[in-house]
């Protein structure tokens, strides 16, 4: 009995493609669950997977790495993506299947579930038994914790982002890979993304898988007024992540918004600037390990929530950080 984990890459800077953070934390999770070995299965790259990956994921523990050669999945299709998961699961024989809680994740996994009836736990931070399994997975916004067992032949869960740290296995192992066909048909094909653009000053959508979000609000002032805070995401290895009033007034896109209505976070830190921290926005970051929050009003809501504050204007009090970083 086995566990089978869908990983994901990313790219730093111009090195060759890695396991990304929340991978290598999923991977770390599925060293918890009650199976005998921990197989993966990486979608979405043609060719062979890099010597990085490899590494990462001897480091962890895995068994055999199932990968797809076909050109046709190189561009993200849920449907098709899962279709090369369910064939890992075939070849490994696996009880348990996990992925990150990112929004890929989520998505394919669900369209996994759906082939074989089975429900789906999406963002679990824990397990709270392994017989039968039950685990505790994140509700509103992580606001509320709620206990759900997966009993059956075939358990599928998204791990919530950060919700453990990444610990390479104390038993490394020699990664096979092994490679899988599968026959995808126009239905698996319709809807996939044909083409991605990247900021120029980078891409910050990949808010839940940030372990700092650095949060802005109306007290930011106007569109032009970031800069602070995007050098500050900057230096801390982190992402932007705004309001639902910043995005409604147009200063910033939606794929940056943090709250109820956009992207739910549990990063380590979440530095929250000129936020009043509104329920909707609450929704999206309450899970988040540490909150600072920087505002003028010490009786704001994001204010009294956070275990940390501090009275002032952030464009004052970022720019002081940004200095005392070097």
């Amino acid at each position: 009995m086995s566990v089978l984990v869908l990983v994901e890459t990313e790219v730093a800077g111009q090195g060759e493609p890695g396991l990304s953070v929340v991978a290598e934390e999923t991977l770390t999770f599925a060293r918890g669950l009650p199976g005998d070995a921990v197989d993966a299965v990486l979608v979405g790259h043609v060719g062979l997977p890099s010597e990085r990956v490899l590494a990462q994921c001897r480091e962890h523990g895995v068994r055999t790495l199932f990968v797809s050669t076909d050109a046709q999945l190189e561009r993200y299709a849920a449907r098709a993506w899962a279709r090369v998961v369910d064939a890992g699961l075939q070849g490994s024989g696996a009880a348990y299947l996990i992925g990150g809680g990112t929004p890929r994740g989520n998505e394919v996994l669900a369209h996994v579930a759906s082939f074989h009836d089975v429900p789906m736990a999406a963002n679990v931070v824990q397990i709270v038994q392994s017989d039968p399994l039950e685990v505790e997975r994140q509700v509103v916004g992580g606001a509320v914790l709620e206990r759900i067992g997966l009993g059956g032949e075939l358990a599928v869960a998204s791990v919530a982002g950060h919700a453990v740290a990444p610990v390479p296995s104390a038993e490394p192992t020699q990664t096979q890979v092994e490679q899988v066909a599968v026959q995808l048909t126009p239905a698996d094909l319709a809807a996939q993304v044909r083409r991605s653009e990247v900021r120029e000053a980078g891409d910050t959508s990949a808010l839940t898988g940030a372990s700092v979000v650095v949060g802005v609000g109306r007290g930011v002032g106007g569109a032009d007024r970031f800069t602070a805070a995007e050098a500050l995401a900057e230096r801390l290895g982190g992402a932007v992540g705004v309001s639902r009033v910043v995005t409604s007034l147009g200063w910033r896109p939606h794929h940056e918004q943090v709250g109820q209505t956009g992207s739910r976070i549990s990063p380590d830190l979440y530095l929250a600037c000129g936020i009043s921290g509104a329920i909707q926005h609450w929704a999206g970051c309450a899970s988040s390990r540490t909150i600072i929050a920087i505002n003028t009003d010490d009786e704001a809501p994001m204010v009294t929530k956070a275990q940390y504050a501090v009275i002032g204007d952030m464009h004052e009090v970022l720019p002081a950080l940004l200095e005392e970083l070097g």
